[in-house]
C-alpha cells in the first residue's frame, strides 16, 4: 500500500553523488534536513551544494550521499 500524497508526488530515498545530484533534494547533515537550492560545478567533477539555509558542501566525485527526491506520479 503506498502512503497517500495530496500532490502527486511520491517521495523516495535515492543513492545521489555528484553526477546525479539536482536541485530540490533533500539530504540530512547533522540530524537536520536540507535542501538544495543550487548547484555550482568545479573542478574535477566535484559540486558544490548550496541549500535553502545558506549552508555550502562540497561533493567530490566520489562521494556517494543518501538523499530524498520527489517524483511526480501520473
Amino acid at each position: 500500500m503506498k502512503p497517500w500524497t495530496p500532490t502527486g508526488a511520491v517521495v523516495a530515498p535515492i543513492e545521489i553523488t555528484s553526477i546525479n545530484v539536482q536541485r530540490g533534494d533533500v539530504i540530512q547533515i547533522g540530524g537536520q534536513p536540507c535542501r538544495v537550492a543550487d548547484l555550482r560545478q568545479l573542478p574535477l567533477g566535484a559540486k558544490r551544494l548550496l541549500f535553502e539555509t545558506g549552508e555550502q558542501l562540497t561533493m567530490h566525485p566520489r562521494t556517494r550521499l543518501v538523499a530524498l527526491r520527489a517524483q511526480k506520479r501520473w
